[in-house]
């Protein structure tokens, strides 16, 4: 809706089929860090060229997203050291798998109003 409400065509393209194997629970987690860690990187150099350009409209949109990374990246660093500290007893496995079932999505503040 962004990029439409300010004029810009969206183009969709087709999203590869992943070519990860994992010899164990805790890559995918890592996996999933190092990827945070990525899009927190191509947030900030979109950010930084809106800073460069002076558009206000664009910093703030993008506020809620750099917020939203650093949640991420946390979730997936406790991820990690949960798995690290319960993850090799298969009790600790289970009850990890049980505390991530319970999470629920809300809808982010900029999505809502789709």
């Amino acid at each position: 809706n962004y990029l439409h409400e300010n004029g810009e065509k969206v183009k969709l393209l087709a999203i590869e089929q992943p070519d990860k194997v994992f010899a164990n629970f805790l890559e995918p987690l890592e996996a999933a860090m190092e990827h945070e860690k990525y899009v927190t990187s191509l947030i900030n150099d979109i950010y930084a060229a809106a800073l460069e350009a002076h558009d206000y409209r664009a910093q703030k949109f993008l506020g809620w997203f750099i917020d939203e990374q650093l949640e991420e990246e946390d979730n997936a660093d406790t991820m990690i050291t949960n798995m690290k500290l319960f993850g090799g007893d298969p009790k600790g496995l289970y009850d990890l798998d049980r505390e991530c079932a319970t999470r629920t999505y809300t809808v982010p503040s900029p999505l809502a109003a789709e």
